[in-house]
């Protein structure tokens, strides 16, 4: 890895090139989110970098003011793999026998995945018969993608890599890009590979959190520097059309993620979009989604949570209680260094991610270990980092609460269950 970078301040959209972002909501400087802290390097210090949002006022785009490279953040390390959640391996595999059906591939078409990671979804196209291709830049998702029988390729996507995989004599009948234009800091030229890349009767579905949702449920832990920007539809539609692209169905997944939108294109004229795209951004800007007044005050609903957790926390421990976390995710680790949580009010965090386990969390430096653990240790509480798989990890963590454990929720205000 390179020497450690400086952030770089953003002066204009990453969309649409109008204005600097007006900002609306600072979490302070925090480490990168997903660097997790080997044993070994614990006595290192974490570098921190500016976290902050602001709104484009010209195509309503929500992203960072101050960015870091993507080879920084995605790096060899990278320590996320989507098949650990069964709810969204569920989610994945029902997808993918909808748009067989929908689209009526068979094994002369080809999906394309962007940010495929451990090949969680394709899997699914792979098992019915349906060629795919993966692209993923991080090693070890990659390289769990092609042991289970997903062909993948270790790049990042944009415009460069869709024109070689055009002359390599590849075009896709889908591009799927699910929980990655967040994550990507050339937009234009990610979108503009959609369009070289897909055949002219084709699809390209992304997904993302909404940024609705984000304001809605106060969500702010799911703003980190790996997520360089935060979309409505409006924002959305407005990239898309740059592309001659257009949206033709505008889908919502309440319990995904805390609220996730599936927004599918086409090449403009090329199909009728259906009554939910009009709809939806109607929805929008009637809630104010496509003007700054709406995220105003979002940083006092920020602080006002935070406060809570912290008074919340620091009243448990007062008690004696003893208190754990589970999710070793971005968002926990968002949550814990803006909100000023460390050791000092939890023991430790539970993920089932192997590849995370016997680590620690940056900045708040809380050792990560098996969920068997919490069992053995039995705390009184476990605060839900990733409290989008809630239920998921209630119902598995029944023991633990037959024992007398109690969840806390943070999010959309703090709540014992």
């Amino acid at each position: 890895m390179s020497s450690e970078p400086a952030a770089t301040e953003v002066t204009s959209c990453r969309s649409c090139a109008g204005a600097r972002p007006r900002p609306f909501l600072s979490l302070g400087a925090t480490p990168i989110a997903n660097r997790l802290v080997r044993a070994d390097a614990l006595d290192a210090v974490d570098p921190v970098f500016p976290l902050e949002v602001g709104f484009c006022e010209t195509c309503a785009l929500v992203q960072l003011t101050h960015v870091l490279p993507a080879d920084e953040i995605f790096d060899d390390d990278y320590p996320y793999f989507s098949s650990f959640s069964d709810f969204l391996v569920r989610h994945s595999e029902k997808h993918a026998i909808d748009l067989i059906a929908s689209r009526n591939l068979g094994p002369d078409s080809l999906v394309v995945e962007v940010a495929s990671n451990d090949g969680y979804l394709l899997k699914a196209f792979v098992e019915r018969g349906i060629p795919v291709l993966g692209i993923e830049p991080t090693p070890g998702p990659a390289a769990a993608a092609r042991k289970v029988g997903v062909p993948t390729r270790e790049e990042f996507f944009g415009a460069d890599l869709a024109r070689q995989l055009v002359a390599e004599g590849l075009r896709a009948d889908v591009i799927i890009a699910n929980n990655v234009m967040a994550h990507v800091p050339d937009l234009n030229s990610f979108v503009e590979g959609f369009s070289i890349l897909l055949k002219d009767d084709g699809i390209v579905s992304v997904e993302n959190p909404g940024v609705g949702a984000l304001l809605a449920h106060t969500e702010f832990d799911t703003i980190y520097h790996e997520h360089f920007c935060y979309f409505s539809t409006i924002a959305v539609d407005a990239l898309m059309r740059r592309h001659g692209l257009e949206l033709v169905s505008v889908t919502e997944f309440p319990e995904l993620h805390g609220g996730t939108l599936r927004w599918r294109s086409a090449r403009a004229g090329a199909a009728t979009p259906e009554p939910s795209v009009a709809e939806r951004l109607a929805a929008e800007r009637a809630e104010g989604l496509a003007t700054f007044d709406r995220y105003a005050n979002f940083g006092e609903q920020v602080r006002e949570l935070q406060e809570q957790l912290r008074t919340l926390l620091t009243d448990l421990k007062a008690q004696g209680r003893t208190i754990a976390a589970y999710g070793a995710a971005a968002k926990g680790a968002t949550l814990l260094n803006s909100t000023g949580i460390d050791h000092t009010l939890l023991d430790f965090v539970v993920d089932k991610n192997v590849h995370k386990q016997g680590r620690y969390m940056p900045g708040a430096r809380l050792p990560i270990v098996p969920p068997e653990v919490l069992l053995e240790r039995q705390p009184d509480y476990l605060l839900v980092l990733v409290w989008n798989l809630k239920d998921e990890i209630i119902a598995q963590q029944a023991e633990y609460a037959a024992r007398g454990g109690r969840f806390i929720v943070p999010v959309p205000r703090p709540v014992v269950l």
